[in-house]
């Protein structure tokens, strides 16, 4: 399972690494520690996503309005897949996005809760796509 930097998970979320910091020690999402940095395993983080898109106090926490034809990184929430088709959310900052896409493609993109993926917006389609990792030099 993916685990996500304190600063990754406040970019998700689109709320500050303090923010997500008193989110830790309030007990609000679990942490741990890897190669001595504070870590949060994806799957909770997804979790806390979600409970703050149900928030009915939240409020916007990204300056500005998002065009139509944004690209909005986010976490994966939850993936309900049958045979043919799968429908995935996503947490986009304060926004929550639906994609429905083919089984095979959620499959092969190894969409699942606390997965970190981009969501591109056009219209009345959303586009769901992993990010390139960065390649790690020898």
């Amino acid at each position: 399972m993916t685990d996500y930097r304190v600063a990754e998970a406040a970019e998700l979320l689109g709320v500050s690494t303090d923010t997500v910091r008193r989110w830790i020690d309030a007990g609000r999402v679990a942490s741990a520690t890897a190669e001595g940095r504070t870590v949060i395993p994806g799957a909770d983080l997804a979790a806390l996503a979600a409970s703050l898109v149900d928030e009915a106090d939240r409020t916007r926490t990204r300056s500005g309005e998002v065009s139509a034809r944004n690209r909005m990184t986010g976490i994966v929430t939850r993936v309900l897949a049958d045979t043919v088709m799968a429908q995935v959310e996503m947490v986009c900052g304060p926004y929550r996005v639906v994609s429905l896409m083919s089984a095979e493609a959620a499959a092969e993109l190894g969409l699942e809760p606390g997965v970190k993926a981009i969501a591109s917006v056009k219209s009345t389609t959303v586009v769901v796509e992993r990010p390139v990792s960065p390649r790690k030099s020898s």
